[in-house]
């Protein structure tokens, strides 16, 4: 707009319509010589700045619309428009606190400031303004309570707090605003009960109190608000159970209680509301069936009944329900088959009966109805082949498919070609057979395949290189068909735990942008080829596991920059760790156990500014460990079985600060985790008790581990180790440590297994190791140790074996009992240690796996007996 128009000569102007009229620029302060405008409309435009002190001067303004614009600050002069009716300022940038000129507008009917940054307390003058109507201040960044002289505006209709931080409780007295039909106050942080005055609202249409912290029972009231449309409580902490009162609710089309506490079953009489589209009981703690009357509600179109512990057969409900657009199941307890013919389901977009025991055939002719766009009816008990039901592939708009964790078998059909906008594929943890069918390559939008854990075989067929992801882990795989380039668009590539032999494939080397690659657990031979380097340019982590490599590492890290996970365990690989990998500032975990390689102790590693895991073991590694300012953000290190040797000064673990505190995790960050645990744990742990493989799928990540066994370290323990405060495991059985074992692992009160078994070590076991409640597993076997055996109740529960060979312990009657335990005399003398004798335990954890957006990588792991299943998953 500007100044100079000549609009802003016309005097005599009352009426100023300009809205949608893609105006930018500021509002001409030459607005306010207009003095005889009664209505300004300047709404949805590209207006900036801030709106002219000179407003105040039209003195005889009733209306003022400015909403959709760039506008900073409502100016104080906005109060001396007394005859205003009509403001609406919504979806600007105002900021700064409440006007409090706007107490001056004694005539308003109509308020809304919505969608703005407006911060500070609502304030109780608001009360003054008693011929309101409609009061709109949603979705701004106000504070404080809602002022009780709300009551006041006895007129008022509308009133939309939503969206703000507002705290405290809801005031009794909205229960006294009669005309009131549309409450909203979600998304703040509100507490305490729901006022049942509220009940007594009689025109209430619309009442939406989401997304706050109440807490308490639903009034059984608000079973008298029967205009109301929209009942929305999801998301605080209501608990009880669901009033049957509800069902009197016969205007009612939408019911939201989602994501609350509410336990019992889920009443009849909502069975009642004739007129409900949408019912949403979402994630609360209901059981039992789903009651029959529920079939009553033919014009349903969303129910939402999923993750809660409802049982039973809801087949004879759903048939009646053909009208419904979203069935959301998933997570209970629901049992049989679903309806034997789907195809009446016309309005059918998302079906999603995941997490339950439903049994039987594949529904064939749920994949009749064109408008489908998910269908997830993985993790039930569904069984057979399967197949799918003729549509036109024109018309079809499925985009995810998920079947995984049934019991289906047979050929994955050529049919699935009839998706074209297929974009999400999930087979996995089946009994799948045969090749992939070559008429997938029909899958043009297919981005992300999984078709892990089933017995497909054959060849990988080269146009699922053009998916995103493609996880074909744990199959019979042997062979891979050479992609076009135009098809090398793969960013995730799982291929672990097939029957893949021969040299590295080298066309893997040719996809630019690779992220995560797994051939662990293959049958691939030769050298690791140079031309990985081009994939560590941008590939995170790297696992080529448990195969048959040989040769040396290459050195060709000098460019990884965002390598954080880099397994190479379980080869034949020879010579020394590459020094490039210091150039990895982002590398969380090393594994390269169970290899021929050689050198001293990569103290250089401690550089690595991230580095969490690091394992070493049963290589040919040598020397001193040698003293390091580094390793302050490992977690576990496992060194054992090498052939290191030298002490460890007193000072040694004084830098490892990361085994000192444990690494906190928000709330925001426990709940972006997609479907997994894998921001609070290490995946697929395959560890070794005894000399037998033992697989788990999860590690916490907050476990903390040392394992030193196996090798000729000598000295005393250093003290500094008491001060590892979070160490979960401590094995340094299998040395040559002498002296007494210190009273400072008192200290560590989070320990749970302790192995010093194998050692030289002398003096008696100290008592207050007895105090720590959590050491459910520990071995001092083949020692040199003397004196009374701690009397904790911990001591009491272990093996005889864990104190064998300390011929000078007393104190063992209760666990090993009379008859093994030597009377102790003077003249004994402590035996030698027998190094052939096949130590209590060792522990490893092997493989890597991935889950989308989140690092998750290997962990050492360790089980002595079943009391350790809370850390594995």
């Amino acid at each position: 707009m500007k100044t100079n128009s000549s609009l802003f000569r016309l005097q005599y102007l009352r009426h100023l319509s300009l809205t949608e009229c893609n105006l930018n620029g500021e509002i001409p302060s030459s607005l306010g010589n207009l003095s005889r405008l009664t209505h300004v409309d300047l709404g949805y435009n590209n207006l900036v700045g801030e709106i002219p002190v000179s407003v105040g001067n039209l003195k005889q303004l009733r209306y003022l619309n400015v909403w959709g614009n760039s506008l900073g600050k409502i100016p104080a002069s906005i109060g001396n428009l007394s005859h205003l009716r009509y403001l609406n300022l919504k979806y600007n940038h105002l900021v700064g606190e409440f006007p409090a000129s706007i107490d001056n507008l004694s005539n308003l009917r109509y308020l809304s400031l919505a969608a703005n940054g407006l911060t500070g307390e609502i304030p109780t003058s608001i009360g003054s303004l008693s011929h309101i109507r409609y009061l709109s201040l949603g979705a701004n960044s106000l504070r404080g309570e809602i002022p009780s002289s709300l009551e006041n505006l006895s007129r008022l209709t509308h009133v939309d707090l939503g969206s703000n931080k507002l705290v405290g409780e809801i005031p009794t007295s909205i229960g006294s605003l009669s005309h009131l039909e549309y409450l909203s106050l979600g998304d703040n942080h509100l507490k305490g009960d729901i006022p049942a005055l509220i009940g007594n609202l009689n025109n209430l249409r619309y009442l939406d109190l989401w997304g706050n912290t109440l807490t308490g029972e639903i009034p059984t009231s608000l079973g008298n608000l029967n205009q109301l449309n929209n009942f929305i409580l999801a998301s605080n902490e209501l608990t009880g159970e669901i009033p049957s009162s509800l069902g009197n609710l016969s205007s009612l089309l939408l019911l939201e209680l989602s994501y609350n506490r509410l336990v019992g079953k889920i009443p009849s009489s909502l069975g009642n509301l004739a007129r409900l589209l949408d019912l949403r009981l979402l994630a609360n703690h209901l059981i039992g069936e789903v009651p029959d009357s529920i079939r009553n509600l033919d014009k349903l179109r969303v129910m939402s009944l999923g993750n809660n512990s409802l049982s039973g057969d809801i087949s004879f409900i759903l048939a009646n329900l053909t009208k419904l657009s979203e069935i959301s199941l998933y997570s209970n307890n629901l049992t049989s088959t679903l309806p034997s013919d789907m195809s009446g389901f016309h309005y059918l977009e998302r079906f999603d009966v995941s997490g339950n025991s439903f049994l039987g055939p594949f529904p064939k002719s749920l994949f009749s109805i064109p408008s489908l766009i998910s269908v997830l009816l993985q993790e039930n008990q569904f069984t057979g082949p399967i197949e799918f039901a003729y549509t036109s592939s024109s018309l079809s708009k499925l985009d995810f498919l998920n079947l995984s964790s049934n019991q289906f078998h047979g050929p994955i059909p050529e049919s699935i070609s009839k998706f074209p906008k297929l974009g999400r594929l999930d087979l996995s943890h089946n009994n799948f057979t045969g090749p992939i069918p070559r008429s997938m390559s029909k899958l043009v939008s297919l981005n992300y395949i999984d078709l892990s854990n089933n017995m497909l075989e054959g060849e990988v067929p080269g146009f699922l290189w053009r998916c995103r992801m493609v996880l074909l882990s744990h199959n019979s795989f042997s062979s891979f068909e050479n992609p076009s380039s135009q098809e090398l668009l793969i960013q995730e590539l799982h291929l672990n735990s097939n029957s893949f032999r021969g040299p590295f494939p080298l066309s893997i080397c040719n996809i630019k942008g690779l992220r995560f690659l797994d051939l662990s657990n293959n049958l691939f031979s030769g050298w690791i080829p140079q031309c990985l380097r081009n994939l560590l340019v941008s590939i995170y982590e790297l696992n080529l596991g448990s195969n048959s490599f040989s040769g040396t590492i290459p050195d060709i890290f000098a460019n990884a920059a965002s390598l954080s996970s880099f397994d190479i365990s379980r080869n034949q690989l020879e010579g020394n760790l590459p020094n490039s990998l210091m150039n990895c500032e982002y590398l969380e975990l090393v594994n390269v156990e169970s290899n021929r390689l050689k050198g001293k102790f990569p103290s250089w590693l401690g550089s690595l500014p991230s580095l969490n895991v690091l394992i070493l073991r049963s290589n040919e590694f040598y020397g001193p460990l040698c003293v390091s300012n580094g390793f302050q953000r490992l977690r576990v290190i496992d060194i054992s079985d090498n052939d290191f040797t030298g002490t460890l000064p007193p000072h040694y673990f004084s830098n490892w600060s990361e085994m000192t505190t444990l690494t906190e995790y928000s709330t925001i960050e426990y709940m972006l985790v997609f479907a997994n645990l894998s921001a609070l744990t290490y995946r697929s742990m395959e560890l070794v008790n005894k000399g037998v493989d033992m697989r788990f799928e999860r590690i916490r990540r907050d476990f903390r581990a040392i394992d030193f066994s196996g090798n000729r370290i000598s000295g005393k323990i250093p003290e500094s180790i008491g001060s590892l405060k979070e160490l979960r495991l401590l094995n340094l059985s299998r040395n040559a440590f002498t002296g007494n074992i210190p009273r400072i692992l008192a200290k560590l009160t989070k320990l749970e297994t302790l192995d010093l078994s194998s050692n030289k070590l002398s003096g008696q076991i100290p008592q207050e190791l007895g105090e720590l409640s959590f050491l459910s597993s520990m071995n001092f076997s083949h020692n040199l140790l003397h004196g009374l055996v701690p009397r904790g109740t911990q001591f009491q529960r272990q093996n005889c074996s864990s104190f064998l060979d300390n011929p000078r312990l007393y104190g063992l009657e209760d666990i090993c009992g009379k008859r093994h335990v030597p009377k102790p005399t003077p003249q004994q003398q402590p035996e030698e240690e027998s190094e052939s004798e096949e130590p209590m335990f060792n522990w490893i954890a092997a493989a890597i796996a991935y889950v989308p957006g989140i690092f998750c990588g290997l962990v050492i792991g360790h089980i002595f007996t079943s009391h350790y299943y809370e850390w594995f998953h």
